[in-house]
């Protein structure tokens, strides 16, 4: 058994200049040395929540002789009445002050960890790109909604169309609707809608997006199924439209309804063309040649068309325009599309020949011609494309040229010469329309818009090639004809 000295402790304390002694046993807790100090330092119990040196609640300071503080537990170090440690309590005010370092310590820490490691910028990029993708998840749910609706709709428009007007519109007993057997062109509708947003068209115009949507897919289900004369061939004379509209700063000349008007006419300029042109129509004496009095009959179908898409309210982008605007449109839209017969080239070059030297934009005469010979220009440019683009295009126009002259001969009516398979070449086909049709024109609208001399240039070169390669082809042409000359000569003798 040991001692009791072994088992007890003894404290001596430094009270306000008088010693006191404490004794206590090693097996006491921290709390009952606490109490013991308490009653040394006649402090009542309930004002010291705390009695820990090293903890942040800690109360009251116990220091040896070097002012070093020592720390109360039943393992702290006994001293002699020499070396008594001394008491020194903190006020409230004291640990309110540590109180608040601490926590100024702990905020300070926490903004620095926070811009170190961008936490509040994480936070709202997070919330964001969540609300970002629950926006997106409603929006694709609606269009998935909209485009099945869409196509409903557009199947329902091509039944009703023809009972419309009391007509079915026949060409060799088969309506002249759209067919579904072509690809669907996803990429080209969005460009044509980028092109309406893009311009201002949409928002200046307060047209619903979703209409918007829907017309576009209605037009593209009223292009045939050509070789030429398809919804492609719409794409590409709209974007030569758009790109006019930029490259000329058009719309710092025309109004913004003069922009819609040149769009939207471009978009709908050949809507359900048959394939055949107008002098079939009238040769063969077709039910649109007879419809339209041999006037015009493609440019006055692909008008009634679009403005039968328009009559449908899903499909109305004008449905925000009042009577007398829609009004201004429809003459707008019906002028220009008419203007693309290329009988009437001639007399629509002509007339702008003579205004261009003198052109008054504010005179409403002289903009009507130069919207007339823009759109023009844009159907039949694709010879101002870079050539592997535009060649292409020249096969394609003459497969169906060549569908005509064989049809036309099967029913023993008047072929034209330059779409006859046996007697025109691509070189012969395009030397005469660049020279004398597609370079006067863009010259002349150059005289307006200096900046479309980019233009002419590639028109300028695309002739030079096919000169270039007519003059191959008449080479050996005179080089076969040789051959068959010596051939017919060495068997008669």
């Amino acid at each position: 058994m040991g001692s009791a000295s072994s088992v007890n402790r003894v404290i001596y304390l430094d009270v306000d200049g008088r010693i006191q002694k404490v004794v206590f046993s090693r097996f006491c807790s921290r709390y009952d040395i606490r109490e013991l100090f308490c009653t040394a330092l006649g402090i009542p119990r309930e004002s010291v929540p705390a009695l820990s040196v090293l903890d942040r609640n800690t109360t009251m300071s116990l220091l040896d002789s070097t002012g070093a503080m020592v720390s109360i537990d039943p393992t702290m170090p006994h001293n002699t009445e020499r070396s008594q440690y001394s008491m020194v309590p903190l006020t409230g005010g004291q640990l309110a002050d540590k109180e608040e370092l601490f926590q100024n310590v702990l905020t300070q820490v926490a903004e620095q960890f926070s811009r170190a490691f961008k936490i509040n910028e994480l936070k709202t990029e997070v919330t964001n790109r969540l609300a970002m993708l629950e926006k997106r998840v409603e929006l694709e749910g609606m269009k998935a909604v909209e485009i099945e609706k869409c196509h409903s709709d557009i199947k329902k428009l091509r039944e009703e169309m023809p009972s419309m007007n009391n007509s079915h519109f026949m060409d060799d007993k088969k309506k002249l609707t759209s067919r579904r057997d072509v690809p669907s062109c996803p990429k080209m509708l969005s460009c044509l809608e980028h092109m309406y947003n893009d311009l201002d068209l949409v928002k200046g115009f307060n047209m619903n997006p979703i209409t918007l949507k829907r017309w576009l897919l209605c037009i593209h289900d009223n292009y045939q199924v050509n070789p030429f004369h398809n919804f492609r061939h719409c794409f590409c004379v709209t974007q030569m439209m758009y790109s006019m509209i930029c490259l000329c700063s058009l719309q710092e000349i025309f109004t913004q309804v003069d922009i819609l008007i040149l769009m939207t006419a471009a978009v709908c300029h050949d809507l359900q063309h048959p394939g055949y042109n107008n002098t079939y129509q009238i040769n063969a004496r077709t039910e649109l040649a007879v419809r339209y009095n041999d006037i015009s009959p493609l440019e006055n179908h692909h008008c009634a068309v679009a403005f039968q898409i328009f009559s449908q309210p899903d499909c109305n982008i004008f449905s925000t325009f009042d009577a007398e605007a829609f009004k201004q449109i429809r003459q707008g839209i019906i002028t220009l599309i008419l203007a693309t017969d290329m009988a009437r080239h001639g007399e629509i070059l002509d007339s702008f020949k003579h205004k261009v030297d003198r052109f008054d934009f504010s005179d409403e005469e002289h903009v009507t011609c130069l919207k007339m010979v823009l759109i023009k220009c844009c159907d039949i440019s694709n010879e101002v494309r870079p050539m592997e683009v535009a060649e292409p295009w020249v096969d394609c126009l003459l497969e169906e040229y060549f569908m005509q002259s064989d049809r036309e001969k099967a029913e023993s009516l008047p072929v034209s010469p330059f779409m006859d398979r046996q007697k025109v070449t691509k070189p012969t086909a395009q030397i005469g329309f660049i020279k004398f049709v597609l370079i006067p024109m863009f010259e002349t609208v150059m005289k307006l818009f200096p900046q479309i001399e980019v233009m002419i240039q590639p028109l300028r070169e695309s002739r030079d090639r096919y000169e270039e390669l007519k003059q191959i082809d008449d080479a050996m042409n005179e080089v076969q004809k040789k051959k068959s000359e010596n051939l017919t000569m060495g068997k008669k003798k």
